[in-house]
């Protein structure tokens, strides 16, 4: 347990340091550093956290169930992990209607993904993992809100095509994860 939570307090401190930090002109860390070596920096710090939470996370498949979760989370979490997904592919994208929309859509994409599962799953180390997730999404999106920053600007241009590419991406990774990828990279089968 001592790995998951090392994990879980590296890769959240980090990304807390990154909600919270001050955007002032001279007080700013990221301009202070440049963006590439704050972003080096703050990748680097981010990964060993993941991993961290990785390894701990296997090792404490064991750690007990603290509720047994209803029947029928499952199949809820089925149909959220297509739009988590989808909100996913939409934010590492230039801006579609759904990027604009959703203003946050990683935000909104991991607050469905950790709801679904916490539903689905009620062991010690999965309710920890995501309930971490669910938190710091929940805690980031009013933190981004109090700085005014509300996703794409009205002077974006929201491009059609950003959104197919969106949502057949997101399908077809939902398809993968969902038939193929889950046992071989999380170690347990989804049906």
């Amino acid at each position: 347990m001592t790995l998951f939570i090392a994990g879980l307090v590296i890769f959240f401190g980090t990304h807390l340091f990154s909600a919270v930090r001050s955007r002032a002109p001279g007080k700013d860390l990221k301009q202070k550093l440049g963006y590439g070596p704050y972003m080096g920096l703050y990748s680097l710090v981010s990964i060993v956290g993941f991993v961290l939470i990785c390894m701990g996370f296997g090792a404490t498949r064991d750690a007990g169930v603290l509720y047994t979760p209803p029947g029928w989370g499952r199949y809820v979490n089925y149909a959220l992990m297509i739009p988590a997904l989808i909100l996913l592919v939409a934010s590492q994208i230039p801006a579609g209607h759904i990027k604009k929309l959703a203003r946050h859509p990683m935000l909104v994409a991991v607050k469905l993904w950790a709801t679904g599962h916490l539903l689905s799953n009620g062991e010690l180390n999965s309710v920890i993992l995501f309930g971490a997730f669910l938190a710091y999404a929940v805690f980031d999106r009013i933190m981004v809100k109090r700085r005014g920053d509300n996703g794409p600007g009205p002077d974006v241009v929201a491009k059609p095509v950003n959104d197919i590419i969106a949502v057949v991406v997101g399908l077809v990774a939902y398809v993968a994860i969902a038939h193929y990828l889950h046992p071989i990279l999380f170690g347990v089968s989804v049906r």
